[in-house]
């Protein structure tokens, strides 16, 4: 865990559709009961900047490195007005989307590559990682499925499914380079049992973070 942090630092990634944002109220309130204060944020987003340039890399189309740069622009404003301050403070952030899935939608999906992000993450934040990161994973036909069934479609949701099979891919690299921060997520579970494994796991996270 990086020297800057009190509080503890959780990601949830994973392609559309996979249900990820389904769970983050469970886990904001089941942590709220445990007497941890929690900030629940997301990507790109988070801050007035960032929800700015979230409308522009949703709806409207750019070039790869554009695209690339504005989600680490984004990133670099959320890390210093929210994250880092909150961390210090000694609360936890729940956040949906973080530096992963640029490897995974830039770097695989857009197929941009590893490299070029790597550089980026190393600029922005060399010494801020999430602490526990769960990967919401399923068949792709299920996430397809669902996100059919939801609602307005942003850019990266109307991808040809040749996309989502590269994100998924890049999602599953990362996760193998660091199984100790990953924790793989069958989301094609019932929600009760996702929220089972869940609880079981923030329990373990508060009784590390209490005795340390």
């Amino acid at each position: 865990m990086s020297a800057i942090k009190n509080g503890l630092f959780l990601s949830l990634e994973g392609v559309d559709g996979a249900g990820k944002s389904t769970h983050i109220p469970f886990i904001e309130t089941h942590l709220q009961r445990l007497g941890i204060e929690v900030v629940v944020t997301r990507e790109p987003g988070g801050t007035v900047l960032g929800e700015t340039l979230r409308e522009l890399l949703l709806h409207k189309d750019m070039d790869i490195r554009t695209e690339t740069l504005l989600m680490f622009a984004a990133r670099n404003e959320h890390i210093k007005q929210v994250i880092e301050p909150a961390l210090v403070q000694g609360k936890w952030i729940l956040c949906d989307r973080f530096s992963d899935a640029s490897f995974a939608y830039q770097g695989g999906g857009r197929e941009l590559g590893a490299t070029a992000i790597e550089t980026l993450e190393q600029w922005v934040h060399p010494d801020l990682q999430p602490d526990q990161t769960w990967l919401f994973d399923l068949p792709l036909e299920i996430a397809t499925q669902r996100l059919q069934n939801s609602r307005v479609l942003d850019r990266f949701e109307q991808e040809q499914a040749a996309f989502f099979v590269r994100t998924q891919q890049f999602y599953h690299q990362r996760a193998q380079q660091d199984p100790h921060r990953f924790s793989l997520v069958d989301s094609s579970q019932p929600i009760h049992t996702i929220q089972q494994q869940l609880q079981q796991q923030l329990h373990h996270l508060v009784e590390l973070w209490q005795s340390r």
